[in-house]
């Protein structure tokens, strides 16, 4: 189970969540696209996410796409009272595999009510633009989330993949409650950004928290303190992330409940300030 001591975080200053929350991504098919070649088994594997003790769940419209959202559904609906359903807007993911972004407002808006129907509920906990469109001005995207939050059908508005930039123009336009970019102990090209959600209060999500199993450098220390500690790499680098900050909200992704359990555990794992500076070298 999650602990329960201070290992939590108000999202938007009310939406009280355990830190380490569950990504929905790899619930999915294979490259996530279509269903997953088991589907009991990735509703088993969210049904025991929220069975440990997991309040927080992260996904999107892209991926599937629609598969992930429609999924959480038909595992969890109607949800606990104190589930935390998160989902994303503006990334389309074609049958090539391709990432597009689609930033037009319009596009936003009706996003969002194809995501409210998939997950079976009339307003989202937390609504994220998960990526700047280049050939969008980013104010008007963020603005389209604005009016959607202000009409009620949006608890919290988030961002994904921003610079410190854009998160203090979209600061401007409505309050942002969430970031979500790239970041992990071999990855931390968004330390900026990961300073300004701490001087704002703002949760840090950070995607790609394990790094696909790629340790690079760190790869020598990390089985180290793994060895210390009786545990696995991947739970030191979730360890980490939970230190890192009191802001960071870490989303790892699995399709196995045993990898899950697995991942749920890292949150007992206290780090020694050595093995941090270690870490952090």
């Amino acid at each position: 189970m999650l602990q329960n001591e201070s290992d939590t975080f108000d999202i938007g200053g009310e939406l009280t969540v355990h830190r380490l929350g569950f990504g929905a991504m790899r619930v999915t098919g294979e490259d996530i696209i279509g269903e997953p070649d088991d589907v009991e088994n990735a509703e088993r594997v969210l049904q025991t996410a929220v069975g440990l003790g997991v309040d927080f769940i992260d996904t999107a419209d892209s991926y599937g796409p629609g598969v992930s959202e429609r999924l959480i559904r038909d595992a969890l609906a109607p949800y606990p009272d104190d589930l935390v359903v998160a989902t994303k807007g503006g990334l389309l993911r074609n049958r090539d595999g391709d990432w597009l972004p689609h930033g037009d407002p319009d596009y936003l808006r009706n996003a969002h009510l194809c995501s409210l129907d998939r997950l079976g509920v009339d307003s989202i906990d937390l609504y994220q633009f998960h990526r700047p469109d280049p050939d969008v001005d980013f104010e008007e995207s963020v603005t389209a989330l604005a009016e959607l939050k202000d009409e009620g059908v949006i608890g919290h508005v988030g961002l994904s993949n921003v610079s410190v930039e854009q998160l203090e123009t979209a600061r401007d336009i409505v309050d942002v409650a969430t970031v979500q970019n790239q970041f992990n102990l071999t990855d931390r090209e968004d330390d900026d950004v990961l300073a300004a959600c701490e001087d704002y209060d703002i949760g840090f999500i950070p995607w790609y928290p394990l790094a696909a199993g790629d340790l690079g450098a760190k790869a020598d220390v990390l089985d180290s303190v793994a060895a210390n500690h009786d545990a696995t790499e991947y739970q030191v680098m979730l360890a980490w992330l939970l230190q890192r900050s009191p802001v960071t909200l870490p989303i790892p992704g699995t399709s196995s409940v045993e990898h899950l359990k697995q991942n749920v555990a890292a949150s007992h794992l206290e780090l020694t300030d050595d093995e941090m500076a270690r870490l952090d070298e």
